[in-house]
């Protein structure tokens, strides 16, 4: 039985837009299985429509307060706090809807307990740590969403105490894991490119992931084939002296080739081929200029890419398909049947391209970036764990929760086949299948894709 969350404080201001955003902090335990092992905070900001009738007190404050249905917005990762929601593109559409929108920052992001190399170094040694990253999977989010929302409807008549959730990507598995073991909390589920395979691990999230991302490559080379060699030439560089070869601005870490390839990871998005495109130019241009990269490149690399602000989503991104066995470093594994990405194996072959990386963790990365670097032994304490069921399929055949999700045909992140496997055993799920979107359309084409998914909602299908 989950208790409802300490409300700690709640602080409300009115912002552009006409609407009202309230700060909550809330404490829940860290442990749910073990309430004595302490608490965390978890944070999340709250909007609403503004109203003020022609009869309104000068203060502003709305007349009466009324107990508008709750929505709460999980955020993609992991790792990854909420942008606030007057700032988000999904916001106005949701709010005219009528609900009331909850932005919840996942435990250990944001303004909720974040985690980080220096604030995980206080709870112990490694295994310490380690053992302590197991409660900030998506089971324990569920968790903390269901105490808040029984903290938050408290007051509210029965029928009215459940709430709806949207889930982006990562959040989409967060809701799944919600309609598996705390279905009685919701009203409705909306999922936006985040249909997860129902699978024991990600061995098989990667045999799909790795096609993919090649085939995004060649669309990318398609469409600036003067990058081949420039990426070439780039790529060259970074070696030349090793992998130390390039400073990044914290000094501890280094801009290795492989490193820099990871910009890839931007390809799955509405944008995302160009804005490797204008990196990888000004990398080049700063070669023909100077004859090495300069520190504003640097710098401008190593703030796209978020595994030092954000050290959840390297430490757990494999963990989160886990349910069972150890995963192992599944990408690193997997990497030898995929040739096209052996950089040793392209670099000096002027007949293939070198391809980025995408979405894929490997132990390198806790060698080249300088927080990681400090978590090398508890990202492979965590690759060697055994980890527990995120998914009831049963409790999902049965599912009565009406839940509509949007899903990608061209999805780099989130395989489509797998979705659609994950769908079809969720009874009840209705679609929206479409090819002229990428996984972050909800923010990219939030009007389009909202539309759809609502009319799913609200229209008969016959």
């Amino acid at each position: 039985m989950i208790q409802a969350a300490k409300i700690l404080a709640q602080r409300s201001h009115l912002v552009p837009g006409k609407l009202r955003i309230t700060e909550h902090f809330f404490e829940v335990p860290r442990d749910y299985s073990n309430p004595a092992s302490g608490t965390i905070q978890v944070f999340a900001r709250s909007a609403r429509k503004l109203t003020k009738p022609a009869d309104c007190s000068p203060s502003g404050e709305e007349p009466s307060k009324t107990q508008l249905p709750w929505l709460v917005y999980l955020q993609g990762g992991p790792g990854f706090e909420c942008t606030s929601p007057q700032n988000s593109a999904w916001s106005n559409f949701l709010l005219d809807k009528g609900y009331q929108i909850l932005s919840l920052d996942q435990r250990g992001t944001g303004l909720s307990t974040a985690i980080s190399q220096s604030s995980l170094q206080l709870r112990g040694d490694e295994k310490v740590q380690a053992e302590y990253m197991k409660s900030f999977r998506a089971d324990s989010i569920v968790k903390d969403a269901e105490a808040i929302r029984k903290a938050l409807t408290e007051d509210y008549p029965e029928e009215k105490k459940k709430w709806s959730i949207i889930g982006q990507s990562f959040g989409g598995f967060c809701c799944t894991t919600y309609l598996s073991f705390h279905p009685e909390g919701l009203k409705e589920a909306f999922l936006f490119g985040g249909l997860p395979p129902l699978r024991d691990g990600p061995d098989d999230v990667y045999k799909k992931l790795y096609p993919r991302v090649a085939k995004r490559n060649d669309q990318y080379y398609a469409k600036y084939p003067e990058d081949v060699e420039r990426v070439r030439r780039i790529v060259k560089l970074l070696r030349r002296f090793g992998d130390e070869t390039v400073r990044v601005q914290g000094g501890e870490g280094h801009l290795s080739a492989a490193r820099f390839l990871q910009l890839g990871i931007n390809f799955g998005m509405h944008g995302g081929i160009d804005r490797v495109h204008e990196q990888v130019l000004r990398a080049d241009n700063d070669l023909t200029l100077f004859g090495h990269l300069t520190p504003p490149t640097v710098l401008q690399i190593e703030r796209s890419q978020s595994w030092d602000t954000n050290v959840i989503y390297a430490l757990l991104h494999e963990a989160c398909y886990g349910q069972g066995p150890p995963t192992n470093w599944s990408a690193q594994r997997l990497l030898s049947s995929h040739p096209a990405f052996h950089l040793e194996d392209t670099v000096n072959d002027s007949s293939k391209p070198i391809y980025f990386t995408g979405e894929m963790i490997y132990p390198f990365m806790f060698d080249t970036y300088p927080e990681l670097k400090k978590m090398k032994i508890v990202g492979e304490l965590l690759a060697q764990e055994e980890w527990s069921k995120l998914y009831d399929v049963e409790q999902l055949k049965r599912n009565e929760v009406p839940v509509y999700a949007a899903s990608y045909v061209d999805d780099m992140y989130v395989d489509f086949d797998l979705s659609m496997e994950t769908a079809r055993t969720i009874k009840g799920c209705k679609t929206y299948v479409t090819n002229v979107m990428y996984h972050n359309a909800v923010s990219a084409k939030a009007d389009d894709v909202l539309k759809a998914i609502f009319e799913l909602r609200d229209d008969v299908i016959d």
